[in-house]
């Protein structure tokens, strides 16, 4: 019975031994596997840099150096050539900027053409000043003037509700023209600090100015 018992221990081990030598090779086909897809996630890394480049790039592109704010667009102009004459690539550009805001007084459009000119003579009998407008949402109603002050226009307001007239005011945002030009992103590292300074000896009214491009306007 010893010996049996003795026999039964050795063959469990030689069989544990078989089971070991088969299950070391899966292990190495593992790891094999895994080395590739390694490799994989190393290439889609390099791959997408262009990408982000490609990004930081368009953020680039998003922004203008602008170079004026001239009253008069020949000035503009003058600066253009002279930027050209140094193969600095540059164009004429306009922005306008928020200038205050008028206030319009004016009638609602009345129900005809005929009852907005019947108004009208009766405005004009009064001798207040007024016309009919003849185009916008406004169309035949009657235009008591534009303000450059909110108080004065509130005042005629006042003055027509003193003869049963009920005035309305809208609000016009003004805005200004100024000339300048666009430097091309190409050519923004040939613009040094010494030569802006001698443009600004030369243009005084000259700034120099980061700007979203799309709030520069071509000037035709």
């Amino acid at each position: 019975m010893r010996w049996l018992f003795m026999l039964l221990v050795v063959l469990n081990l030689l069989l544990y031994l078989h089971h070991l030598n088969e299950v070391s090779p899966v292990g190495d086909e593992v790891s094999e596997l895994r080395v590739p897809v390694q490799e994989a996630d190393i290439r889609l890394l390099s791959e997408a840099e262009p990408l982000v480049r490609r990004g930081l790039a368009h953020d680039a592109d998003s922004t203008c150096l602008f170079l004026g704010g001239f009253e008069e667009e020949s000035i503009a102009l003058a600066l253009e050539q002279r930027l050209l004459s140094l193969d600095i690539g540059a164009e004429i550009q306009s922005v306008d900027e928020p200038a205050g805001t008028d206030y319009w007084v004016y009638l609602p459009p009345l129900v005809s053409r005929q009852a907005s000119l019947r108004q009208l003579r009766e405005l004009q009998s009064r001798n207040i000043d007024s016309y009919i407008i003849t185009v916008g949402d406004l169309s035949n109603g009657i235009s008591l003037g534009i303000f450059s002050r909110k108080d004065s226009a509130e005042s005629v307001v006042t003055r027509l509700r003193g003869v049963d007239y009920i005035a309305l005011i809208r609000e016009l945002p003004r805005t200004h023209r100024r000339y300048g030009v666009r430097i091309a992103s190409a050519s923004q590292h040939l613009l040094s600090d010494s030569l802006l300074g001698e443009f600004i000896q030369d243009f005084p009214e000259l700034e120099h100015r980061q700007m979203q491009c799309s709030s520069i306007a071509t000037s035709e």
